[in-house]
């Protein structure tokens, strides 16, 4: 029996990247043409959400969302959640309509075909370079005052410890909320790890659930907010772990 799900796994993690290559390959000219200036952001948005969606229902996977509030169109947000999988970018365009950039590692960029789009229209980020990090502010910031939104998963990557529920959040997310003045949408992702972990010879199809937090303001709060505010965040989505956790019980 054990023999079997190796092979499964294997065979459905090699599907994973195989539907990574599909979509893409499909949209292959309208995908460079909408990456050629900034304008067509939108555009490449719009066939990324597409992409995503192939993904989720070619592994197995559907979901379930719970919106506690509602992004209005053409206003921008600061995007965050909990990071434990691959699947919580496709996860994250296919839940949010207002064209969002992620901010992400730059180690995707390695993934054939894949990182190519990806280091062309993310912001990506080497942890290990503070002057890294400075680019990736005045990049975001950029991306802000084109109307865009902004995701940053704000634990600064995938926790190795597995058993870890959520890990310490970093501040950037924050500063540029806090600098921009915009809300922060908590995202709660609550079986991304169970469907899709990073450890390879694991993971199922099935539910992925999915709770959109009140948003939090910032209008009118100043950088020596940052730290409290960063707290609130991370013990909202937290909280929201844990009811997930204590669901899964009943």
């Amino acid at each position: 029996m054990k023999a079997i799900k190796i092979v499964f796994w294997v065979l459905w993690r090699i599907w994973f990247y195989i539907l990574m290559a599909i979509p893409i390959l499909i949209m292959l000219p309208f995908l460079v043409a909408s990456i050629l200036t900034e304008r067509g952001y939108p555009y490449f948005f719009k066939m990324a959400r597409i992409w995503a969606r192939v993904i989720l229902f070619g592994m197995g996977f559907y979901y379930t969302i719970k919106r506690e509030e509602k992004l209005v169109k053409g206003k921008s947000y600061m995007i965050v959640a909990n990071h434990t999988s691959m699947t919580d970018i496709m996860l994250m365009l296919v839940i949010i309509k207002n064209p969002f950039v992620f901010v992400g590692k730059k180690e995707l960029s390695k993934i054939p075909l894949f990182g190519f789009f990806y280091k062309r229209t993310c912001i990506l980020v080497d942890r290990n370079s503070s002057k890294s990090k400075n680019e990736v502010f005045k990049r975001a910031q950029d991306r802000l005052n084109q109307g865009l939104s902004i995701c940053i998963f704000p634990e600064g990557g995938v926790p190795d410890d597995e058993s870890i529920l959520l890990d310490e959040f970093k501040d950037g997310a924050f500063r540029l909320a806090l600098d921009h003045q915009i809300p922060i949408v908590p995202i709660v992702f609550a079986d991304n790890k169970k469907r899709f972990s990073y450890t390879f010879l694991s993971g199922s199809p099935g539910r992925m659930r999915t709770r959109i937090l009140p948003f939090i303001e910032t209008k009118g709060l100043g950088i020596e907010n940052r730290k409290d505010l960063k707290d609130q965040v991370r013990q909202l989505i937290y909280k929201g772990l844990l009811e997930f956790k204590k669901d899964d019980k009943k």
